[in-house]
């Protein structure tokens, strides 16, 4: 799984440094695909339940699953969440990070922050004995503080040798609560987070989330192992 997580992080970390304004979302996957296919990897998204891009590429209002496209071209100040997974030697690495087009507004970048610094505090917590609504709770708390809020839709969950596996990991419950965390497990934890309300809305394409409110979104994702020695973070990048 560190192998799959690597490829997974080079990934995310290839597109953020290829991301420019003018630059089509369907460009944009294609460098996260030659970079795991490059690497001896598959990408875990391509054709998964009929998804027909190798990345989640979702801008501004997006909140995920946002298809790539020749047409969408990137735009000074927008907000441009990815997510990403690679699948070699029968495992999966699954991560996420919004990225930012050029100068964006300082409430753009508030929503990023919170964002992200919410995933990181959840890792922290991640160790024996914990339980998943104590992820869970840190999530909610850190960004429902700062007047944002939390998508309820769409959660966190397990990775191994499929996708997406049980625990789910939702970004919103109570500490205390919940399944423990044993060594060996091994979980996406992925804020998915609004500027304004939690709403969101399932275009007619079958994948498009959006937030009902036309506000932005962001999304920041690690894929985690649970050892005895506290959180190990699979997904990083070289």
């Amino acid at each position: 799984m560190k192998k799959a997580g690597l490829i997974t992080g080079g990934a995310l970390k290839a597109a953020g440094n290829a991301i420019h304004e003018g630059m089509s979302t369907y460009d944009l996957d294609r460098v996260i695909h030659d970079y795991i296919v490059s690497h001896g990897a598959k990408p875990s998204f391509l054709h998964y339940s009929g998804y027909p891009a190798s990345a989640c590429i979702s801008v501004n209002d997006t909140v995920i699953h946002g298809i790539p496209s020749k047409s969408e071209k990137l735009k000074k100040g927008d907000i441009v969440s990815i997510d990403v997974g690679a699948y070699i030697d029968g495992y999966h690495g699954d991560s996420a990070k919004t990225f930012a087009v050029g100068e964006i507004s300082p409430e753009a970048q508030a929503l990023m922050d919170s964002t992200e610094q919410s995933l990181y505090a959840a890792i922290e917590a991640v160790r024996p004995g914990a339980r998943i609504g104590d992820i869970s709770h840190i999530v909610q708390e850190y960004n429902e503080s700062r007047g944002f809020s939390v998508v309820r839709q769409y959660v966190g969950h397990g990775v191994g040798r499929d996708l997406h596996e049980d625990p789910e990991v939702p970004n919103f419950g109570r500490a205390g609560h919940g399944p423990r965390l044993v060594p060996g497990m091994v979980i996406a934890i992925e804020p998915m987070i609004n500027q304004g309300g939690a709403q969101v809305k399932v275009l007619p394409d079958g994948w498009t989330v959006k937030t009902v409110d036309g506000k932005l979104s962001a999304h920041f994702e690690h894929t985690v192992a649970v050892t005895a020695d506290g959180p190990v973070i699979l997904t990083l990048a070289e």
